[in-house]
């Protein structure tokens, strides 16, 4: 086979990398932030591509074909002069103080959060053009491309990548009104057994968000595991049915805060609030960041969301 009968795709090539330094197809997935059939998918891929074998696959074990032995450090150069090239592009563009910028959150999260800001960024940073990814899944950032992702939660253990809290906030139990008209108030976490429940589903794993909770003394109690009356995979979702009165609903705050300043939302169980968490800003771990990033990176930091009506002027 020439040089010129299949391209090699830099997404392929970690994959087989990052197989084979996990000795682990899932193993890889998680350290990507893919699935382990994405993963798999994109090592069969590069091998059609290329010909050869690079591993021997059982049910139990892992192991490099002599074809994978002989180019897995060819893929590692790849993906080193792959990475060296988009930075050193990047930096030769003026540092790259105009042009797109990825970004990806979740859909809740873009609609009640990001989007509000976009007038005052188009205004200060005509240069800059933001690219959305509003989505519930987990992306790849270099696969995706992607320069930056607002996610929750913690990023302990990802490897190759720079994460900058931006803000913390509790998720917080709320009912509309017109529930709460018609329902008594629970008073208690076990009295939610007797209430209709939105619960959200995480798409990566199918399992149903617990919800975190605290008890009147404020010491961490655990998570509650309520069953559902209605369950959805996306936040947005499961806050508009709280809000038509189909249910309590548990959220974090930055999707809940705009409602329960206006009153179409009550907080309920305030006392028992599970502890703050916080939003991440994640990017690659590059040796340059076009001027772009950092551009964006700086005025999201100078616009966190004020919370200190619900937190005090310490929390949040």
């Amino acid at each position: 086979m020439s040089a010129i009968d299949f391209e090699v795709s830099v997404p392929q090539l970690r994959c087989f990398i990052a197989v084979v330094d996990a000795d682990s197809v899932a193993e890889a997935g998680r350290r990507l932030g893919m699935s382990a059939a994405s993963v798999s998918k994109a090592i069969t891929r590069l091998e059609e591509g290329a010909g050869v074998r690079l591993l021997h696959r059982s049910t139990h074990a892992l192991s490099l074909t002599e074809a994978g032995e002989a180019l897995l450090e060819p893929a590692r150069e790849a993906v080193r002069a792959a990475e060296a090239f988009e930075e050193a592009a990047g930096h030769a563009r003026g540092s790259g103080a105009a042009g797109v910028v990825r970004l990806t959150a979740a859909v809740g999260f873009v609609r009640h959060v990001l989007v509000p800001m976009l007038g005052e960024l188009a205004r200060l940073h005509p240069e800059i053009h933001l690219d959305v990814r509003a989505t519930n899944e987990v992306l790849d950032l270099a696969e995706g491309g992607i320069d930056l992702a607002i996610r929750s939660g913690s990023l302990v253990g990802l490897p190759g990548h720079i994460h900058q809290t931006w803000f913390t906030c509790p998720w917080v139990i709320c009912a509309a009104p017109s529930y709460l008209a018609r329902r008594p108030e629970p008073r208690t976490i076990a009295e939610l057994d007797e209430h209709d429940l939105v619960r959200f589903r995480n798409p990566q794993s199918g399992r149903i968000q617990p919800w975190p909770h605290r008890t009147v003394a404020g010491t961490t109690e655990g998570t509650y595991e309520p069953r559902a009356r209605f369950a959805f995979d996306d936040g947005d979702a499961v806050w508009g049915t709280m809000l038509a009165g189909g249910g309590i609903a548990c959220v974090p705050l930055y999707l809940a805060a705009a409602s329960l300043r206006n009153g179409t939302a009550v907080e309920v169980l305030s006392d028992f609030r599970g502890a703050a968490a916080s939003v991440v800003m994640l990017r690659r771990d590059r040796r340059l960041t076009p001027g772009r990033l950092a551009t964006l990176m700086a005025f999201l930091s100078a616009r966190a969301p004020d919370f200190s009506d619900f937190l005090g002027p310490a929390s949040s």
